[in-house]
C-alpha cells in the first residue's frame, strides 16, 4: 500500500480537525472538541489525586460539611451523571477550581472573600461550568492541534515537565500548578452565565455573584487573588452577569417557590 505523502496526511488531518469543531457548547456556540468526555474525566480524575498527594486537606468537619452542602446544591442541578466529589484544601490562597470527572476543589482562603453561602455558590457554580461546558477539553483540543506530536497520556502520568504543567493549566489547574493560562473572555463569559444558571435553580440568590466579584476585586490590594490570574474580574464581567440578572432572578424565585432553601452554614 502507498504511504501518504505528507502533504495529503496534513490536509486529511485538518480535515479531521473541521469535522471535530462541529461540536457546540451549552450556550451553542462552535467548539473545537477533539478528545471524548471519558478521557478528559480520566485526565481530570488524576490531576486531582495528585492534587490532593500535594496540598493538604481541611480537616475542619464545619468547613468542609459547609462547603459540601453549597456544592452539592450546584451539582444537582447540572443533570451530569458525575459522582462530584469535594474538598477543601488547607491553603491561604484565595482560589478554586472544578475538573473533568467531576472533581471540585476549593481553597480555604477563598472562604474570606466568598462571605456567604451565595457568594461560594457563585464561585461553585462558576468554576463547575467551565467542566460542563468542555472548556478543558477546548482548551487541551486547541493545543493538541498546534502540536499534534503531543502525547496527553505520557503527559500526564510522566515525571512533572513544563510540558506537563502546561496540560494540567489547560484542564484547570493555572494557578495551581504555577502555569498561568487564563481562559478567555468568551469562555468566561459562558462560564458566568451557566454559573449564574446553576445557583439561581439552586435557590441562591444570584445577585450575590456581583457581590462577590467587587470582593475579588478588593482583595489582596495591589497583588490580586490567584483566581484572579485566570479569571478576570473587571467592570465587563459585571455588566454581564447584571444584564443576565432578570432571567437569573426569576429562575431563583422559581426555586425557591419549590422550596429549594439552602440552609448551608
Amino acid at each position: 500500500m502507498q504511504r501518504l505523502t505528507w502533504p495529503f496526511r496534513f490536509i486529511t488531518f485538518i480535515a479531521v480537525l473541521q469535522l471535530c469543531a462541529c461540536a457546540t457548547s451549552p450556550t451553542g456556540r462552535s467548539q473545537l472538541k477533539l478528545f471524548p468526555e471519558n478521557q478528559m474525566a480520566q485526565m481530570g480524575i488524576a490531576s486531582y489525586v495528585q492534587m490532593k498527594e500535594q496540598t493538604p486537606l481541611s480537616k475542619d468537619k464545619f468547613t468542609n460539611s459547609y462547603v459540601s452542602c453549597v456544592a452539592n446544591a450546584i451539582t444537582q442541578e447540572t443533570g451530569t451523571s458525575y459522582q462530584w466529589e469535594v474538598n477543601v484544601f488547607n491553603d491561604k490562597a484565595i482560589n478554586a477550581f472544578a475538573l473533568p470527572g467531576g472533581k471540585i476543589g476549593v481553597y480555604t482562603g477563598i472562604l474570606e472573600v466568598a462571605s456567604s453561602q451565595d457568594q461560594l455558590a457563585a464561585v461553585i457554580g462558576h468554576e463547575v461550568a467551565h467542566v460542563l461546558a468542555s472548556h478543558g477539553n477546548e482548551r487541551v483540543s486547541v493545543a493538541f492541534a498546534a502540536d499534534s506530536g503531543l502525547k496527553i497520556a505520557q503527559v500526564l502520568a510522566g515525571k512533572p515537565t513544563q510540558q506537563k504543567a502546561q496540560l494540567l493549566g489547560l484542564l484547570g489547574l493555572g494557578a495551581q500548578v504555577g502555569v498561568l493560562l487564563p481562559y478567555g473572555r468568551t469562555q468566561e463569559s459562558e462560564a458566568d452565565i451557566l454559573g449564574l444558571e446553576y445557583m439561581a435553580n439552586a435557590g441562591f440568590d444570584p445577585r450575590q455573584s456581583v457581590v462577590l466579584w467587587q470582593n475579588m476585586g478588593k482583595a489582596g490590594g495591589q497583588k490580586p487573588p490567584e483566581l484572579l490570574s485566570t479569571h478576570p474580574s473587571n467592570a465587563t464581567r459585571i455588566n454581564g452577569l447584571n444584564s443576565r440578572m432578570e432571567a437569573a432572578m426569576k429562575l431563583y424565585q422559581q426555586a425557591r417557590a419549590n422550596n429549594k432553601k439552602p440552609n448551608c452554614r
